[in-house]
């Protein structure tokens, strides 16, 4: 069971050794020593919790009987559900319940030993920079990164729309920047050509703040509001073309 031997932790960087001593064993007993979890969590036994120890192992027990108890208590119960749905589903439910108990058990000793604001916010800073043991039992810590970038670079370049959070502008960025000397200068000569590009309606600087679009033919760039574009009606257009490309084809 939860060791009291363990010395208790009251900093953030022994909280977070703590959590990441659990966190390792955890991970351990959802992946390596899989075959022996799943043994240990009969169903015909009582009520069972798996639990993350700060020597980076675990074990499967019966909750502490002291209300309340020492620290939070893991899922009750998992092992009821073992038999009762597919393995793949049920380690990735124990997997998130673990996800849960082990930011409940950092944040117990936050609280029992007073960290303020900046010291949970570092804190949970630490912890973020971690896969969460969900990621890693299903393989799924790279791809997620993946899918975000993937997502981004969709949605930059979906109907040439721009928000202020997209990486737009880069076609202005690419034409009027000079050959790039090495990865960072090239990324911030790329951010001063953004702030340096105009409308091609109003002749205004571009502004993070403002919705713009891209005309699929010129590949200039406009105010939504000076060509009377709102983000919604963006959102239906395919292909935009500016005012003066649409004269251009409407002339005989």
């Amino acid at each position: 069971m939860e060791g009291i031997s363990h010395p208790i932790p009251r900093t953030v960087e022994e909280v977070f050794s703590d959590f990441r001593g659990r966190r390792a064993g955890l991970i351990k007993a959802l992946t390596n020593d899989m075959v022996k979890f799943y043994q240990t969590c009969d169903p015909e036994k009582e009520n069972l919790c798996l639990y993350g120890l700060p020597n980076e192992t675990w074990e499967v027990n019966l909750p502490v009987e002291e209300v309340p108890p020492e620290l939070p208590e893991p899922a009750l119960g998992i092992n009821f559900a073992r038999d009762g749905m597919q393995e793949k589903d049920w380690v990735s439910l124990v997997a998130v319940h673990s996800d849960s108990w082990l930011l409940s058990v950092a944040f117990y000793f936050g609280a029992r030993f007073g960290f303020g604001k900046n010291e949970r916010k570092r804190l949970f800073q630490m912890i973020n920079e971690l896969p969460t043991i969900f990621e890693v039992v299903t393989g799924n810590a790279k791809q997620s990164k993946d899918q975000s970038g993937n997502n981004n670079n969709s949605k930059s370049k979906s109907s040439g729309i721009k928000s202020r959070h997209s990486e737009s502008l880069t076609k202005v960025a690419k034409m009027s920047s000079p050959p790039p000397k090495d990865d960072d200068e090239s990324e911030d000569e790329d951010e001063d050509d953004e702030q340096g590009a105009v409308c091609g309606a109003c002749g205004d600087n571009y502004g993070t703040d403002e919705f713009w679009i891209c005309c699929d033919a010129c590949e200039k760039w406009f105010h939504g509001k000076c060509v009377k574009i709102t983000p919604a009606k963006a959102e239906s257009i395919k292909h935009y073309k500016c005012p003066s490309c649409s004269n251009k084809r409407a002339r005989p």
